[in-house]
């Protein structure tokens, strides 16, 4: 029995004299450059062979190896749409089943199959139960993505897959599938890519192995394994590969001193034109093009095939959601969340409690407004001494400069962008307890397994929309100029957290993910408030800061690896 790696699919085969020969057969039949590989089945040695082919002329082209690049990926990778309540133990995992399926249909596997097998390890198996890992990969396998996947039909499919022991595979293939059979728990087992492991293996009708991979559920909803781990994007979107832009498929900034990397002769993905590894790299960027860092990310998105108008429907759509998110949140009927300890929901009543007073369809009292036309305005900027607005001087709040002449506060950015620049303003935060309410509503809705944006987790989700909610009913005199600001900026800072460190909890503990949510929050509220790049970066750095106090024994692994700022 050998095994020919496709895909990142370890496809079995007999005729074990010939498994070289068969491999390369095999290679050249798909037309594409894949990994090859040798192992049996698990307690077996594994031999992995280095090379590919090129599509064009059959020529065997050797590996070579990768240096970890830039931080740079998509915003629309590290915001994605998904359900709750977990990224890694129920997107990743949804999305692990659906990218086996669809490797099995793509290499004409799927009417074999038979019988399936899953195992859990680690944080997966300990924790998979109550974050609904069995659901999310059932489902997957189903052929349901995490971003169209209704959510009120998951508990209705997943009680008939147990009750009637059935799983439909890809919508196409029905075999039987015993749940305390067929899926196993090795929760004191940790493969040694990542806590979150998984494994799927499928058999045919004799019992014979035909297909097998380990998937690595890594954070914030990314999946990855040996092959996919310099690409992660590719397969964690699970994307229609003949359609997306080389640069998301082959991005290296996940891996590590050594990796190897397959070089394509006719498809240089390149680099982003602001690629950036750091804070002060990202720093010194915005100084020498002159460019707020929203700017300095909305022109990488333009490399990777994205128009201005793509970006702005992909934001407004990110937005669309977290927003939706929140008014189901506070508007719910239902009294308790899902789950045995029947814990009570607790946005409803806050918000009633907010609400109370208010004159129903007029709208937030002029008290709570924040803007050049409110009493409480944070429109009218208080600028340094000696440069106080003429409307100041014209309301006697304030003296003339000695010089006789008012000056404008500097902006920084480029004003011939897409993205234009924010103008530096100030807060009193009159409505602070709307805030709060905002981010236990989207906690709500995500623990009760609803739809939710991963910013940068599900476990974090509550922070961004919140905040961002915040700016645009309180703050924000152009909303839209307002999204686009905050998602950018904010997805800058994630970006550098998941190159530097860590979003996964399994890894970095509560820091990982709450603690870089704040972080993002916090650039991204600078930014909103017209700061320089300079106090984004630093507001950033507070955010995740207060993450780290001297009681807490799990931050010292999350610190040494926080290569950021």
């Amino acid at each position: 029995m050998t095994s020919v790696l496709l895909a990142g699919l370890r496809i079995h085969v007999r005729r074990a004299p010939h498994s070289a020969s068969t491999a390369v057969s095999l290679l050249r039949h798909h037309g594409t450059r894949r990994a090859i590989s040798h192992s049996v089945v698990k307690g077996y040695p594994t031999i992995v062979f280095s090379f590919h082919q090129d599509s064009e002329g059959g020529e065997i082209l050797g590996s070579t190896l990768v240096k970890p690049e830039h931080a740079v990926i998509s915003t629309f990778d590290l915001f994605s749409i998904g359900v709750g309540p977990s990224s890694s133990h129920t997107v990743g995992p949804m999305r692990a089943g659906k990218i086996f399926i669809t490797d099995l249909q793509e290499l004409g596997l799927l009417d074999r199959v038979q019988t399936l097998k899953i195992v859990l390890y680690g944080s997966l198996a300990a924790t998979g139960k109550g974050h609904h890992t069995p659901q999310a990969i059932l489902l997957g396998l189903e052929g349901s993505d995490p971003e169209t996947i209704d959510c009120g039909t998951i508990p209705s499919r997943y009680e008939a897959i147990l009750t009637n022991k059935s799983l439909h595979l890809g919508g196409d293939r029905r075999i039987h599938f015993d749940m305390d059979r067929d899926m196993l728990w090795r929760w004191d087992e940790v493969l040694k890519t990542h806590p979150n492991g998984m494994r799927f293996s499928c058999f045919d009708g004799n019992g014979d192995l035909l297909a097998t991979n380990e998937y690595f559920s890594v954070g914030g909803g990314f999946v990855v394994n040996e092959k996919t781990k310099v690409d992660e994007n590719l397969f964690y979107k699970g994307v229609d590969k003949s359609v997306v832009h080389g640069a998301r498929l082959h991005q290296t900034h996940q891996a590590e001193q050594g990796d190897p990397i397959h070089p394509s002769k006719d498809d240089d993905p390149g680099h982003p034109p602001y690629p950036f590894d750091s804070g002060n790299s990202l720093l010194a960027i915005t100084r020498k093009h002159n460019l707020t860092i929203a700017q300095v990310v909305h022109d990488n998105e333009r490399y990777f095939e994205l128009s201005e108008q793509d970006i702005h429907e992909k934001l407004m759509r990110i937005w669309a959601v977290m927003d939706d998110c929140i008014r189901t949140g506070v508007s719910t009927t239902e009294r308790t969340l899902p789950g045995r300890l029947k814990l009570r929901r607790r946005a409803p009543m806050l918000y009633r409690r907010l609400m109370r007073g208010f004159y129903p369809g007029i709208g937030i009292p002029a008290t709570h407004l924040i803007g050049p036309n409110s009493s409480m305005s944070a429109g009218a900027v208080d600028a340094p001494e000696g440069m106080k607005t003429s409307q100041d001087v014209e309301d006697g709040s304030v003296s003339m400069p000695r010089d006789g002449r008012s000056r404008a506060a500097l902006v920084t950015g480029s004003f011939d962008h897409a993205v234009l620049p924010m103008p530096p303003r100030r807060t009193n935060i009159p409505a602070v307890d709307f805030l709060s309410c905002y981010a236990i509503a989207v906690n709500e809705v995500n623990a009760a397994g609803g739809r939710i944006v991963t910013s940068p987790t599900n476990g974090a989700a509550g922070v961004i929309p919140a905040v961002l909610k915040y700016i645009v009913e309180f703050v924000s005199d152009d909303p839209e100029r307002s999204i686009k600001t905050f998602l950018l900026t904010a997805g800058a800072v994630g970006m550098l957290f998941k190159r530097g460190s860590t979003i996964s909890a399994a890894e970095g503990g509560c820091q990982a993910e709450v603690g870089v949510a704040c972080s993002m929050a916090s650039a991204g509220f600078a930014a909103c408030m017209g700061a320089s790049p300079e106090t984004v970066l630093q507001a950033a750095e507070i955010g995740i800061g207060v993450y780290f106090s001297e009681d807490r024994s799990d931050f010292p692994p999350f610190r040494s690896r926080l290569f950021v700022f």
